[in-house]
């Protein structure tokens, strides 16, 4: 196996990764966001290195973080949503004659 089928394979790889990962959060945004809690917990644990602890936070999904007041509306404290305005109009037909 040559160095270039190597680095291609490898590219390959991490392309695939990337797409399978995109795919995961757009298609299952709910279980992805579980799934993303449950890792974060199991790495930011008292005891653990500061670099697990550090990547364990980065990957905490916005609303696990259990803060009401940054404005995800995770507990429904960030007011009520803006009602839409109906900007309907009527439809009005004319003859062509």
């Amino acid at each position: 196996m040559s160095a270039f089928q190597l680095i291609q394979g490898l590219i390959i790889g991490v392309v695939v990764l990337i797409s399978l990962y995109v795919a995961f959060r757009k298609l299952l945004p709910k279980m992805s966001t579980r799934v993303m809690a449950g890792v974060s917990a199991s790495l930011n644990h008292e005891g653990r290195a500061g670099v697990l602890r550090a990547i364990g936070r980065k990957v905490q999904p916005a609303s696990a973080s259990g803060s009401c007041g940054d404005g995800c509306g995770s507990c429904h404290s960030c007011g009520p949503a803006p009602v839409a305005q109906n900007d309907a109009q009527p439809l009005t037909f004319k003859s062509r004659h």
